[in-house]
């Protein structure tokens, strides 16, 4: 390989040449950029701008609330492009629920609102303008009907047009919206100084890890022994990814990937810690789950080296669990006629094949009701990002 490439992670950085990755505790006590050249200096100095490719995993993401008109084409849709772009989605509201439905206390990226086929006009009213009053959001898209451009535009400060995601053929128009929501990421990483000094080092775009990983996928085959359809879960220290094959997916939509990708950004077993514990507390077989590993809740307050075995485990088995059958709220993968599961990521470094054999087991047993499982393929180099 005549590049180098180098990952920049919440709390490892690794960088690749010629077939070789090393990888590197991060100091949290000087920049990136700095940390970078106290221990690569030598690497980096060796390789012109032109041939240094970064990507970064270390900001988590940006955040988005929908409002959408049906769960069956507005939503579906824009959820699909949301996350295919890496963007982490608070919360979904149908237009019809808007006047009872509870504004998100967090602070949002961006709100995407869409609706109707070109031809339908008066979708929108007051009760739109009254909710986003309780919303903090720093950007604003509608991706609906031509009809409702000048009275969104009148009435919104700031909001951004684009085409309509849905065609009036009922199909998905995606270009647009996930470019916008592209460019959102790569202007907030251009925002985090840390992120943004590393342009000293390389002439080319910086780009999310997901993305990365996700444009890996139909070269996977040439380095591991895997077979559609396959999952790629990435358990991370700030975020947890699933990168999918298409055909796990039943649904309407028409996409020109092969692969797309969740990003979940509350379940990170570092940065995210507190946040993936409460969302396994509300679990109702998360207790259960405990008590198979011979664990007690109380390890979910602990900061030992078994609390972070056991969270990593809880990992897995919530993002399977967040794409199953049973979480209707995300995208719903036929996980029951898997291939692989592809395991990859910091978790690679702490877990035993044993140790997530055991998850999936018991995922497939107690919620899809299977006593066999997907072949497991750990990437514990963590190379697939490199395969682009």
């Amino acid at each position: 390989m005549s590049r180098l490439l180098i990952d920049i992670g919440s709390t490892y950085f690794k960088i690749a040449q010629e077939g070789k990755i090393e990888q590197y505790f991060r100091n949290f006590d000087i920049s990136i950029l700095n940390d970078l050249e106290s221990k690569c200096a030598e690497i980096i100095s060796s390789y012109p701008k032109d041939d240094i490719y970064i990507c970064s995993s270390a900001n988590g993401g940006l955040s988005t609330l929908i409002i959408g008109l049906s769960n069956s084409f507005s939503l579906k849709y824009a959820v699909n492009i949301a996350f295919n772009s890496g963007i982490n989605i608070i919360d979904t509201v149908l237009y019809n629920n808007i006047s009872d439905a509870t504004p998100p206390k967090d602070n949002i990226d961006v709100v995407i609102i869409v609706g109707g086929i070109n031809s339908v006009d008066n979708i929108f009213d007051e009760k739109i303008f009254e909710y986003l009053n309780n919303i903090n959001y720093q950007n604003i898209v509608f991706v609906g009907t031509e009809k409702s451009h000048n009275y969104l535009q009148n009435n919104i400060k700031d909001i951004v047009l684009l085409e309509n995601i849905i065609s009036d053929r009922l199909q998905i128009q995606e270009d647009e919206l996930k470019s916008y929501l592209t460019n959102l990421y790569q202007a907030d990483i251009m925002g985090k100084e840390d992120i943004k000094q590393l342009y000293a080092l390389t002439n080319n775009q910086i780009y999310s890890t997901p993305y990365i990983v996700n444009k890996a996928l139909p070269k996977i085959d040439e380095h591991i022994d895997v077979a559609d359809p396959f999952i790629v879960v990435d358990i991370g220290g700030a975020t947890t990814d699933i990168h999918y094959s298409r055909d796990l997916v039943n649904d309407n939509i028409l996409s020109s990937s092969g692969y797309d990708r969740l990003v979940f950004k509350k379940l990170g077993v570092y940065k995210s810690r507190e946040s993936l514990v409460h969302i396994a507390k509300q679990n109702e077989f998360v207790f259960e789950l405990l008590e198979h590993l011979n664990v007690t809740e109380n390890i979910l307050e602990e900061k030992s080296q078994e609390a972070t075995v056991v969270l990593m485990q809880l990992s897995i088995f919530l993002v399977l669990y967040k794409v199953s059958k049973h979480h209707s709220s995300y995208i719903e993968l036929n996980l029951e006629i898997l291939n692989n599961i592809i395991l990859t990521g910091g978790i690679t470094k702490v877990l035993t094949q044993e140790d997530i054999d055991d998850i999936i087991l018991f995922f497939y047993k107690k919620i899809l009701h299977f006593h066999h499982t997907p072949k497991l393929i750990l990437d514990k180099n963590y190379e697939i990002w490199t395969y682009r």
